[in-house]
Order: C-alpha cells, then sequence, then structure tokens
C-alpha cells in the first residue's frame, strides 16, 4: 500500500463532531501528538446536515484533513423509536462534508463507521467482505443502511475521482465522554451507570435488558483515535477496514464484570421481553494486524476507568446542587 502521505504538525485538521465521544478522544491525541491548527465547530455554531453552511466552512478555512466523527448515535431504544431520524440525519452529515471535502482539495478524510453495517446473522468472526452478504439487524438498521452508504461513498469518490478517504469500521466503543443517559449510551456505559447508581443507593437489583446471551466486541475510544491517527498516515484505500481487539464477550459477562468491579453484590435480572440486538458482533481484525496497530487498553481497565469518571461526573453534580 501506498504510505506516502504524512500529517504534518501545522496541517489544518478539521474534527466534525469533536465534541462527541470519537471526535474528543481524535481531539486529545492530536494534540498529544503536537498538533495545533485543529478546526471544529460546535452544532449551535454549524448544522452539518446544511450543505450550505458545510460549504462555507470548507471555502473558508480549506483543512488538510479531516476526520468525520459527527453521527447521531444512540442505543437499542434510540435507534428504535428514531430510525428516520439516524437515516436522514446521518446520510446528510456525512454526505455534506464528504463532497466539501472532495471540491475544496482534501488531502485525506477518514469516515468512521460501525460494525453493525453488517448482516444480523454474519460469520462469526466478521470480515470486511462479509458486507451486503444478508440482512442487516433491524433495531438498528436506519443508521447501519447510512453508514454502509458513507463507506460506498467513499469507495466510489477514490475510485471515480480519486479521492483520498478511508473508512474505518471500530467495534462497539465506550469510554470518556460518552453519555450516561440509558435512553442514549452505549450498553457498557448505560450498565456503568446502573451498577454505580445500585451500589450508591444501595439496591439489591439491577435489570438488564434482554437475554444476556448477546455477544459483544468492546474498545476504548482513546483506542479508537489512536487507530484512526495510524490509518490516516499507513492505510491507503477505498476497501473500509475493521478496527477492534477481536475479541467479543456476552452482555451477561460484562454485567458481572461491571457489577464487581463497582462493588455491587445483588442480584441481576433479565428483562427477556427486550431485545438483544444482532446475537454477536466480533470483527475480523486481520487486516488491521497487518498494517502494524493494535489497541492497549483492556476491557477490564477500561471499564475500571469508566466507572471513575462516571463517579466523577455525579460528584460533581451533586456538588452544584
Amino acid at each position: 500500500m501506498n504510505k506516502s502521505w504524512k500529517m504534518n504538525k501545522d496541517a489544518t485538521i478539521y474534527i466534525a463532531g469533536h465534541d462527541g465521544m470519537v471526535g474528543s478522544a481524535v481531539v486529545r491525541a492530536l494534540e498529544a501528538r503536537g498538533y495545533e491548527n485543529l478546526l471544529w465547530r460546535t452544532i449551535d455554531d454549524l448544522d452539518l446536515c446544511d450543505g450550505a453552511l458545510v460549504a462555507d466552512l470548507f471555502r473558508a478555512h480549506r483543512p488538510d484533513a479531516v476526520v468525520l466523527a459527527a453521527a447521531r448515535v444512540g442505543g437499542i431504544q434510540a435507534n428504535m423509536d428514531h430510525p428516520a431520524q439516524f437515516l436522514y440525519e446521518n446520510l446528510m452529515m456525512q454526505n455534506n462534508v464528504i463532497h466539501q471535502a472532495y471540491l475544496s482539495g482534501v488531502q485525506k478524510l477518514c469516515f468512521l463507521g460501525s460494525s453493525c453495517i453488517f448482516p444480523r446473522l454474519c460469520p462469526q468472526p466478521m470480515k470486511e467482505e462479509h458486507l451486503l452478504t444478508g440482512p442487516l439487524e433491524p433495531t438498528n438498521e436506519g443508521y447501519a443502511v447510512a453508514k454502509i452508504a458513507g463507506l460506498k461513498m467513499i469507495e466510489y469518490y477514490r475510485r471515480q475521482y480519486g479521492f483520498n478517504g478511508i473508512s474505518v469500521m471500530p467495534c462497539n466503543l465506550y469510554g470518556t465522554n460518552d453519555h450516561f443517559d440509558p435512553r442514549h449510551a452505549h450498553v457498557l456505559s448505560s450498565l456503568v451507570k446502573r451498577f454505580v447508581d445500585a451500589v450508591d443507593e444501595n439496591q439489591s437489583v439491577v435489570t438488564v435488558w434482554g437475554t444476556g446471551t448477546a455477544r459483544r466486541e468492546f474498545m476504548h475510544v482513546d483506542d479508537v483515535a489512536a487507530g484512526i491517527l495510524f490509518l490516516m498516515e499507513h492505510y491507503e484505500s477505498g476497501e473500509f477496514i475493521n478496527v477492534g481487539w477481536g475479541e467479543d464477550v456476552t452482555i451477561r459477562e460484562l454485567a458481572g464484570l461491571i457489577a464487581h468491579e463497582t462493588g455491587f453484590d445483588g442480584a441481576i435480572e433479565w428483562d427477556t421481553s427486550k431485545p438483544d440486538g444482532m446475537p454477536r458482533k466480533c470483527l475480523d481484525v486481520s487486516r488491521m494486524h497487518e498494517i502494524g496497530f493494535s489497541p492497549r487498553i483492556t476491557l477490564e481497565q477500561g471499564i475500571a476507568q469508566t466507572i471513575r469518571e462516571y463517579r466523577q461526573i455525579k460528584t460533581a453534580a451533586a456538588d452544584k446542587e
């Protein structure tokens, strides 16, 4: 693969979605590496669904590189309640940013996708070539269709226009700056909130959605940020690439790990009337390893850190009252 493109320290880098979980991790990683010309806008300053406003941004600043981490995201309930929003808003944001990046001469763009792009009953672990080989998981189909469109846009813009874009498909993410609202949080952060609150409130039972048998692969957001920066310099292909650990756990095992780390010694009940989502989502990360990247933050380390961060948030909120 061509590895000639390098992010110079004086490059202007636009991070779309800088205040989200992934975007803020990318900002932290760039700043730690000495990058100073970072460009971002809050949602109040720039609606990425507005093509004219996005065009104005690119014309005014002409960024050298773009990390497209902006997205409407959420858990199973949010995806089921708002499928039209998840489809429309993600399509509009990524279409506008990718197209304007191409028009303005951006040297490289990284599009962030999701492992939910794979078929519901995908062979495991999920290889990149398994895309579009079966029906999607119904509970997050709108989001998945949008992400598939985004990675195909990168592929086609590279093929037709020679645009230097890459697509990164991470496993389930968690960590710093995630939501802890159960309606919007990712599964790991949602469970951290439930078990910490249960300990603080002396609850004897925690109820968790589903059967607990679904299997998921988890990676800390700081690891995916490191992966994005590594791939921006070392990956040159229109084909998307999986990024993760290549290992998974059941939701029941995850709940047990979090319960232990929080000190919860009560009962865990499973609400089997609620959906599990995909039976299993574990990525094949052979291509990632071949290029030379591996994550570093273990699940146990990440859980402990997320618990500390949530407790800090609770303490800070209590101090304001």
